[in-house]
């Protein structure tokens, strides 16, 4: 039984020291640096004041963190590629965005602006040209208007005077021709009656 126990016991030995061997293995292939740094601190024998570490594992340790640091180069050098990259878009973006400025501006200044009579105005000034010269039109409008129904209503007061004239003129050549009518008669009459 004794001899059980110790075949066991050698078992189980092999078994938990070919199971370190392989969670080191492991654990030197995967897992972060930290964690591999651990790993071997923890497997590492002291002697003294110094670590004994086994040569294999610093090698497996060295070329995972210079494999890291590759990587890591490899990230930051295409980040960096990336950056110049986008850079370059800025630039590019911050051009356009200077040209589409200067072509919205330059649109809405031939919207306000445009030419008259060969000269650049502005629209508000043309408005406001515009809406003067209609009140001073109007303006004029309104003083012919008072004036040509002045001189109407004149005219039509001289027609009237001159209907009563003409009237009155016809009533007195009437009344003259009847005179004079009478008075030769009165004449005749008279050349008459002498002899």
């Amino acid at each position: 039984m004794k001899e059980y126990t110790l075949f066991v016991f050698f078992l189980f030995s092999g078994l938990s020291l070919a199971f370190a061997q392989d969670s080191a293995q492991n654990s030197l292939r995967s897992g972060t640096i930290t964690s591999q740094f651990d790993y071997i601190y923890r497997v590492s024998n002291g002697f003294q004041e110094y670590e004994v570490v086994k040569k294999a594992h610093l090698e497996q340790l060295k070329s995972n963190v210079l494999d890291s640091v590759r990587t890591l180069s490899k990230k930051v050098s295409d980040l960096n590629t990336q950056m110049a990259s986008l850079d370059d878009s800025v630039v590019t973006v911050k051009q356009r965005l200077s040209a589409e400025m200067e072509e919205k501006n330059q649109a809405i200044a031939d919207r306000d602006n445009f030419n008259f009579l060969g000269m650049g105005i502005q629209k508000t000034v043309y408005s406001s040209l515009m809406w003067t010269l209609v009140a001073i039109l109007s303006a004029a409008l309104a003083f012919f208007a008072v004036q040509y129904f002045k001189s109407f209503g004149r005219i039509k007061k001289a027609e009237r005077d001159f209907v009563e004239m003409q009237e009155e003129f016809d009533q007195h050549r009437k009344n003259t021709l009847d005179r004079e009518r009478k008075l030769k008669r009165e004449l005749i009459d008279a050349q008459m009656g002498r002899s």
